[in-house]
């Protein structure tokens, strides 16, 4: 088993350092560390380093030995999901699923057909909770860059992600339309590519109009058509080894 993963602010380039504060509590009363157990410790955004446990200290301190610090590039090419916003708990059932499976960013997305709604300060609490699932998500799955979750997207903020992307998708089920499989895209090998999943009611026309003319194509992912709080995860799986990147 890989050594379990705590976020610190900034990875300290010491050799002995203290880990306290909730990280520390964690550690101590819930994962039950002891000495000569191993850790890593990383800020999220790629920069990590493995220690040891040499001391445990009261029910919130643990003494590390550290080794040298490693800074992760980042992958390529990088994967970006844009998730329309899903009903209840389910859009932080997406972004777990998404960081566990190795999404590199996530854009929470107010499509027209979206039940759900982020206005004021309930709009904050939902991001707030995207964000803090993406961070233990990350932990939980042993990654030293956790994916980026970014303000909230108007439609044509997601167009404009689109038209600057490398590889643009908009996934639709819609057979009829003449969306492709995602299974048979011309990817490139570096870059950005921005893929689409539209609420639980689909992705509008004009929505659809809006992303095509910014370049995105209508892909479908198989014979199933996928909840929108899992389509992106089983997206994502699929970029990472068509792209090499699941190796």
């Amino acid at each position: 088993m890989t050594a379990p993963v705590f976020v610190v602010e900034q990875v300290p380039d010491v050799r002995q350092f203290l880990l306290d504060g909730p990280e520390g509590r964690h550690a101590v009363s819930v994962k039950r560390l002891r000495v000569g157990e191993a850790v890593v410790l990383t800020d999220g955004a790629g920069r990590w380093a493995e220690g040891e446990v040499v001391g445990v200290e009261g029910k919130d301190q643990l003494a590390l030995r550290l080794g040298a610090v490693v800074e992760e590039p980042p992958e390529s090419p990088r994967i970006t999901v844009v998730q329309a916003l899903p009903k209840g708990d389910r859009g932080e059932l997406a972004v777990e699923t998404m960081t566990e499976t190795g999404v590199d960013a996530i854009v929470p997305w107010a499509a027209s057909r979206c039940i759900t709604q982020w206005r004021g300060d309930r709009g904050l609490k939902a991001l707030a909770k995207w964000r803090a699932t993406a961070r233990e998500a990350g932990k939980q799955s042993r990654r030293v860059r956790f994916p980026e979750v970014a303000d909230a997207a108007t439609s044509k903020q997601v167009a404009a992600l689109l038209a600057d992307a490398d590889f643009a998708a908009v996934l639709h089920e819609d057979r009829d339309y003449g969306s492709a499989a995602l299974a048979t895209a011309e990817l490139p090998s570096s870059g950005d590519i921005v893929l689409v999943v539209g609420p639980e009611g689909g992705v509008s026309p004009e929505e659809l109009a809006l992303f095509e003319e910014a370049g995105a194509k209508a892909y479908r992912l198989g014979a199933t058509v996928l909840r929108t709080s899992t389509a992106g995860t089983a997206a994502t799986a699929l970029l990472l080894g068509r792209t090499g990147r699941w190796s």
